[in-house]
């Protein structure tokens, strides 16, 4: 019997028939038996692959099969967004076979929520953050909707897996099981992962499992870089190429996204915006009108990058370089659907650097490189989040059912942490102990109970970076490494947009950072981006310096500035670790070893005078030996970051934990371990001609 074969015969008749598919591609075939046969599964597709499809379609056929009733299917996405989209195609399909879908998350109002409470449908399309806000609700009965549950589709995975929804989505899973009495088959759709079979094991906690399909797509696609210099010079690049298109453009800074919008429209573009500071309705016109026009632009951050369709693309364009290789993938992916067009990508990199990391991305890219998806270290205030979760749940959770609920979860917190988080938070009047039974305490009520505890429901915070502003002006997003304690009569110095600022003021609550024109300081002229670029992207953006072939295709102007760059930093050979003298007792040491790293090694090689960015590390010393022997005296296992009180209380739930533990947290998703080990065994080479 045939794969296809074994879908419920209703399926088979509109697939043929309704949808009219001549075929299912191999990945929809290879998916349905383990599928059908309740396997957990982890799909691998590249965007516009059908992994929808290929998890859908055998679930609907295995609950025909079995007589599933009730509330069965969870589908989990990590934007409203994307389900607001997948509904009515979701819809459409669970109608071959008498099932229905419903929509639930933030936007979806009382009424109804009402009807789904009153006559359930057969799959909920939602996000974790509401399962948990039905979970803890007292106005919503969770046990009669969620315990027929049979199985969990979670799309985008890789967009959890890497983020601390990763653990809050483990944890409802867990949660979830024990509610409704049985194993739920697990299925995670990605597109792409650099390290499928790490990823399937954490989705399942080890307990098996199958990869089906590829995600990482071919390494063809007609890419080109070109070196604009400045937003002003991409939007009159964008105003001028590709009219009569439809054109999908890419920017990784809200602010930059509302500065070309603005500039195209001027330039009498049709213009389109999507990010996430606008509301939901705005992006869905917008997202709507997009679709439907022939020649226009849609500027967006990675709102659009995950699975949200927008109709057919011809062309997709990056101003700057996007964060990542499976970023740039995705992005790309999103043209070269139509037959007889192929994939297509534009670079429009507005400073030097970021053409090296576009060069970086397209190196990696081209020879098969794919990021690992690694879930952020040491989950503590996830841990505290949940426990008090569960007492809002049970109204009450006893110490030794924790386990039973939470499973193997949180393995990475260790049993003597756990212990020390439950008795901090009672000590603190987070929670309150009566029998070893745990309630929410009244201090927690007073923190996260606001908007029927949504504080609470949502257990992530924004990453890890800081809004730069100059006047009403914002610069862009730095790590908080970059402003780490100085010493009382030394300013910090940042690095961004092309230039030096010093900081004169930190809002840590709402990860602000105000700054001024450094005066003297100069023009940092090789720099990356605020978000810290990969150790990956950047050594292989040394590559190309050193002469390795970029990846992609080089307009005039971009293969004139490579050039440039090659000629300034001849002393780049891809092996050793230039030091060079840069003036006033200034040497810049060269490790391309990316922003995490350096910002580390620039702590320890000479603290707050030190500074770093992407590309090298600027230290301070009296002769080129002393900086020679800074660096080559670092010792991998001792280097550690700096842990300010400010960065504790950014973290979220943190009141919920010890000073100990939250730096410890904080610490370990500060360091880049693998990427400092690799610098310190470089061997380092004194140069003394300025740059």
């Amino acid at each position: 019997m045939s794969p296809f074969e074994q879908l419920h015969p209703a399926l088979r008749y509109h697939i043929l028939n309704t949808l009219r598919w001549g075929d299912l591609r191999a990945t929809q075939r290879d998916a349905i038996a383990p599928i059908q046969s309740g396997e957990d599964v982890l799909l691998l597709a590249p965007t516009a692959g059908g992994k929808t499809e290929a998890a859908f379609l055998p679930l609907l056929s295995r609950a025909a099969n079995q007589s599933w009733s009730g509330l069965s299917v969870l589908y989990l996405c990590p934007l409203k967004a994307l389900l607001n989209n997948l509904e009515p195609r979701l819809s459409h399909y669970a109608g071959f076979v008498g099932r229905t879908v419903g929509l639930w998350h933030g936007d979806v109002g009382e009424p109804a929520r009402k009807r789904m409470l009153r006559d359930a449908p057969d799959v909920l399309l939602t996000t974790p953050e509401s399962v948990e806000a039905i979970l803890v609700s007292a106005r919503v009965g969770h046990q009669p909707l969620l315990s027929g549950l049979r199985a969990v589709v979670v799309d985008e995975l890789h967009a959890f897996a890497g983020d601390d929804r990763g653990w809050h989505l483990l944890a409802i899973l867990a949660r979830l099981e024990r509610l409704s009495g049985r194993r739920l088959q697990r299925i995670g759709l990605s597109a792409t992962v650099g390290n499928p079979a790490d990823l399937l094991a954490w989705l399942t906690r080890n307990r098996g499992g199958r990869v089906v399909g590829s995600g990482a797509g071919p390494s063809t696609g007609d890419v080109l870089a070109d070196h604009v210099g400045s937003v002003e010079n991409a939007v009159t690049v964008l105003s001028r190429v590709h009219r009569g298109e439809r054109r999908l453009i890419f920017s990784d800074s809200r602010a930059r996204v509302e500065e070309l919008a603005s500039g195209l429209r001027r330039a009498g573009v049709r213009t389109f915006v999507s990010h996430g500071s606008l509301s939901a309705d705005e992006r869905r016109q917008a997202e709507a009108a997009f679709a439907a026009e022939p020649d226009c632009a849609i500027v967006a951050t990675s709102t659009l990058e995950l699975g949200i369709d927008v109709g057919d693309l011809d062309r997709v364009i990056q101003v700057g370089a996007p964060p990542s290789v499976a970023s740039f993938l995705q992005r790309m992916g999103r043209s070269g659907r139509r037959a007889g067009t192929v994939r297509n990508f534009l670079f429009l990199a507005t400073s030097d650097s970021e053409l090296l990391l576009a060069l970086g991305i397209a190196r990696l890219w081209r020879g098969g490189y794919v990021e690992r998806v690694e879930p952020l270290a040491q989950p503590a205030h996830i841990y505290a989040q949940q426990v008090m979760a569960l007492a809002l749940q049970e109204k009450g959770i006893a110490v030794t059912d924790l386990d039973d609920w939470l499973g193997t979860t949180f393995e990475a917190v260790s049993t003597s942490d756990q212990a020390d988080i439950i008795h901090h938070m009672t000590a603190t009047g987070m929670l309150h102990s009566d029998g070893g039974v745990l309630g929410l305490g009244a201090r927690a009520e007073r923190e996260f109970g606001r908007r029927h505890f949504g504080d609470l429901v949502v257990s992530f915070s924004s990453p890890m970076l800081l809004s730069v502003m100059f006047g009403r002006t914002e610069l862009g997003a730095i790590h908080p490494l970059a402003v780490a304690p100085s010493s009382d009569d030394e300013p910090i110095i940042i690095l961004l947009a092309g230039r030096s600022w010093r900081v004169v003021d930190i809002d840590w609550p709402r990860r602000r950072v105000s700054v001024l024109a450094a005066q003297g300081e100069g023009r940092a002229r090789w720099l990356g981006g605020g978000r810290p670029a990969s150790f990956a992207i950047c050594r292989a953006a040394e590559a190309v310096i050193a002469g390795a072939a970029p990846g992609c295709g080089l307009s005039r102007r971009a293969a004139s500035k490579l050039e440039e760059v090659q000629e300034q930093l001849p002393f780049v050979d891809g092996t050793r670790i230039p030091i060079v003298y840069n003036g006033q007792d200034h040497f810049r040491i060269w490790t391309f070893a990316g922003g995490l790293t350096n910002a580390a090694l620039a702590q320890v090689i000479r603290g707050p005078t030190a500074r770093s960015d992407d590309f090298c590390i600027t230290i301070k010393a009296g002769s080129g030996a002393e900086a020679v022997d800074a660096f080559s005296s670092l010792d991998a296992v001792s280097i550690r970051p700096t842990v300010s009180s400010e960065l504790i209380r950014a973290l979220k739930f943190s009141t919920c934990l010890s000073e100990k533990i939250a730096a410890s947290t904080i610490e370990a998703r500060l360091l880049d371990q693998d990427g400092i080990q690799e610098t310190l065994t470089r061997t380092p080479r004194l140069l003394h001609s300025a740059q």
